[in-house]
């Protein structure tokens, strides 16, 4: 019943994993020293981001119970909600990027850093509110939250095309704290 959940949320994980790219150009100067700013601040979330996708997929595939499936997935999407907070707050510290139209290139990228946020305190009021004990609804509610995955991530995703259309692509993906790897454990 939550295989949807986890299939969902695998989508929501290659938001993140866009980050990954090799290593661009040395390009400018001010873009690096900006993106590394950023990129630092955000290494941590991205591997709370992680953490949380694999503890959500474990769930998924295992023979678990629904009430741990609840717990699991209600402090995943917290988890991910406060890391998605604290990057557009990261993006914000590092002042407006060297690029053409800076400032409103930050301003929408932190907008949908927000609204990811948002979208998965959102998520996790209505995996909050299901019932385990009652199967059915809690399968059907399952399908709700997993239905809300793809608006809850819009706001990230627009943020990253926001920030890459920007011209901050390569300064961005050259940063060693904006490239993700694959948790080692499922819990940190």
């Amino acid at each position: 019943m939550n295989k949807k959940l986890a299939a969902a949320l695998s989508g929501g994980a290659v938001l993140m994993l866009v980050l990954s790219g090799c290593g661009g150009d040395d390009g400018d100067e001010k873009a690096n020293a900006w993106a590394k700013k950023v990129c630092d601040q955000w290494q941590p979330e991205l591997k709370k981001i992680e953490t949380a996708n694999a503890d959500i997929k474990r769930v998924a595939t295992e023979s678990v119970k629904s009430d741990e499936v609840k717990q699991t997935d209600s402090a995943a999407f917290a988890t991910m909600s406060e890391s998605y907070k604290t990057m557009g707050s990261a993006l914000q510290q590092a002042g407006v990027p060297p690029v053409k139209d800076g400032a409103s290139t930050q301003a929408a990228a932190v907008k949908g850093f927000e609204d990811t946020s948002k979208g998965y305190a959102d998520l996790k009021a209505k995996m909050d509110a299901l019932d385990p004990a009652d199967k059915t609804k809690f399968a059907d509610g399952l399908k709700e939250v997993a239905g809300g995955l793809k608006t809850a991530t819009q706001g990230g995703q627009d943020a990253l095309t926001t920030l890459n259309s920007g011209g901050l692509d390569k300064a961005i993906s050259g940063q060693k704290g904006c490239q993700v790897a694959a948790p080692t454990s499922a819990s940190e």
